[in-house]
């Protein structure tokens, strides 16, 4: 058992090479599929490792009455900004956090030349200039704290400035305002979003249409929401060579009382809890109880590797994740470990598309 910054992880001392896999690069999805629920699904028995493919809107054919799906709300922000310095330069920025009125805490691309007290050009989606803001503190690794005008709401600021925060393994070449950028900012955002905050889409979730779930509920499967905003974090490669010496990165939540009775009332007549993505297990099992949840909120770093007890989560829709990741090895703990490295080995042989953009898994 390893203790993690007040959260606790069960590990068996397992190498951070175990989580490596070779992906051919034409198997990363650069664009969703042509319609949502049309992405390919692949399901994992557990107990059997039997595989089975199957297409995403199908998916209701897995579940039982009285099952209920989990799903993560939050709303992606339009997080990924241009500025330019006094000479021309382009400056790539990620929001990632407002921690006073008037300042933002971003991620700079190019920034080796700015220097603290210097003015950026901020650019909105046609590439002009709105107004000038001030590089703060720099405080290490690509992280600036920036000065805004003190009335700069940051959602509605980056509506005017941002773009979809695609991770960088999907790749465009970028120019401002286009069909391929505006359609972005649709798909890289689930249809139930609802709380802005997320740097990162919860991708799981951009499989369903709002018929689908309507047709979920209509065969008895409960649906609840939970919010963890989504932080850059989710990315950073497992660097440790050991992986229980890797820093976990926090993510706010917020579980309310309205739908932890959802999913309790759905564990007390026998209904399966199935989370949709490894962001709403990592919520629920942060406020698991035994076999119920409290409502609450707050930070979590809980981290799930192999060993790890789940308390209340017994199936897990998820996508197909990055080597070295901390969310291969959570689906990893769910799974076993050689289960989902034979059942990666099937997707790449079937040829399944990874990774935000990719197909999808269900494990039961």
């Amino acid at each position: 058992m390893v203790e993690k910054t007040g959260q606790t992880c069960y590990c068996l001392t397992m190498r951070t090479e175990e989580l490596v896999y070779e992906l051919p690069p034409d198997l990363i999805a650069q664009h969703p599929a042509d319609r949502r629920d049309r992405s390919r699904l692949l399901v994992l028995e557990r107990d059997s490792g039997r595989l089975t493919d199957r297409l995403f809107f199908e998916i209701g054919d897995y579940f039982r009455s009285g099952d209920c799906l989990v799903l993560n709300n939050t709303k992606v922000l339009p997080a990924r900004f241009f500025a330019r310095r006094p000479t021309g330069a382009r400056i790539e920025g990620l929001y990632l956090d407002c921690p006073q009125a008037g300042q933002w805490e971003v991620m700079l691309k190019n920034a080796r030349r700015i220097r603290p007290g210097q003015s950026l050009m901020l650019l909105d989606r046609d590439g002009r200039d709105i107004f000038t803001i001030r590089a703060g503190r720099d405080l290490g690794q690509g992280r600036w704290l920036l000065d805004l005008p003190a009335d700069s709401e940051p959602v509605l600021l980056l509506e005017r400035i941002g773009f979809a925060p695609l991770p960088p393994y999907i790749k465009r070449p970028f120019q401002y305002r286009t069909d391929q950028a505006l359609a972005d900012l649709e798909r890289y955002q689930t249809v139930f979003a609802q709380t802005d905050g997320a740097v990162a889409a919860p991708t799981a979730g951009l499989h369903f249409t709002p018929s689908l779930l309507e047709a979920l509920k209509r065969q008895g499967i409960f649906v609840a929401n939970v919010t963890l905003h989504v932080g850059a974090g989710t990315f950073k490669p497992v660097a440790a060579e050991h992986l229980e010496d890797h820093d976990i990165h926090a993510e706010w939540y917020q579980l309310d009382q309205a739908n932890a009775e959802i999913i309790n009332n759905s564990i007390e007549n026998g209904g399966r809890i199935i989370p949709v993505g490894t962001t709403s297990v990592r919520t629920l099992e942060t406020v698991a109880k035994g076999r119920r949840i409290d409502p609450g909120s707050g930070n979590t770093r809980l981290y799930i590797l192999p060993g790890y007890r789940f308390q209340v989560v017994d199936g897990m829709l998820t996508n197909f994740h990055l080597p070295r990741s901390t969310l291969l090895a959570l689906v990893g703990a769910f799974a076993g470990m050689e289960t989902i490295r034979t059942a990666y080995r099937y997707a790449i042989e079937k040829r399944y598309r990874f990774y935000s953009y990719g197909d999808a898994m269900l494990i039961l």
